[in-house]
């Protein structure tokens, strides 16, 4: 599975978790059993990592976002701005511009072209007021 594809799973999980009110183990349980959505350590590590910082991520996204309030933007938008400041905070073998990529490139499937504008800026912005850092190659 390529990091696209965890990331993307990972996403649809975060989605699925929006709308139940279920533990992780019971989502991967529900996406396995349909068959669509592989869960592997990747896609759990970032699933958990997101849900075990959501407020911390939210309190970023909406410094940066021009709503600045989480209660705005639409759960699609907020997974994918979620996934991706978790991996630029937490996955430094991630270069900052990938995660950046990924959410814009997932979102250019599963939302509106102005939702992916806004990813894409709130994602701007924010990267542009990080410190430099070493880029792993992806």
């Amino acid at each position: 599975m390529t990091k696209r594809q965890c990331r993307e799973n990972a996403f649809l999980i975060l989605f699925e978790a929006s709308l139940r009110d279920d533990e992780p183990e019971a989502l991967y349980k529900a996406a396995e059993e349909v068959g669509e959505i592989e869960v592997t350590d990747r896609v759990r590590a970032l699933v958990e990592g997101v849900l075990s910082q959501a407020e911390e991520l939210d309190a970023i996204i909406a410094s940066y976002s021009p709503k600045r309030a989480v209660s705005r933007i639409p759960r699609v938008n907020l997974i994918l701005l979620r996934i991706a400041i978790y991996e630029i905070l937490n996955v430094p073998e991630t270069p900052v511009n990938v995660a950046v990529s990924e959410a814009v490139g997932i979102s250019q499937i599963y939302t509106y072209q102005e939702d992916t504008a806004f990813i894409n800026g709130v994602l701007g912005a924010y990267t542009r007021s990080l410190p430099k850092r070493e880029e792993a190659a992806q």
